[in-house]
């Protein structure tokens, strides 16, 4: 399915995005905590968007399963990589709010 696809796209710019603002967040939480705490701010709303675009796709491939079965072999071995991808950049996305958080 190519919704899948562009929304595993539109996942990865928002990982991007998050990752972006929290590292701006940890660089400027001493000298600038009014700018840290925006970029910081960022970074968990990209978070709850990449939520939603993941709900989605878990939706539909859910709503595929019940309608015609098991997706094809081929897409669901793209969607397991990509999903690991994004996982792992996820967590260390969260570690990095964690670390801002802790130092707040």
């Amino acid at each position: 399915m190519k919704v899948i696809k562009c929304l595993s796209e539109d996942i990865e710019h928002e990982l991007d995005l998050a990752e972006d603002y929290i590292k701006r967040a940890v660089k400027y939480q001493m000298d600038y905590p009014i700018a840290a705490k925006a970029y910081y701010n960022q970074s968990v709303n990209k978070t709850n968007v990449i939520k939603d675009l993941h709900d989605a796709v878990v939706a539909l491939i859910n709503a595929y399963k019940a309608e015609k079965g098991e997706p094809p072999a081929p897409m669901m071995a793209i969607y397991e990589y990509m999903h690991e991808r994004q996982m792992n950049k996820a967590a260390a996305v969260k570690n990095m709010q964690d670390l801002y958080k802790s130092n707040t």
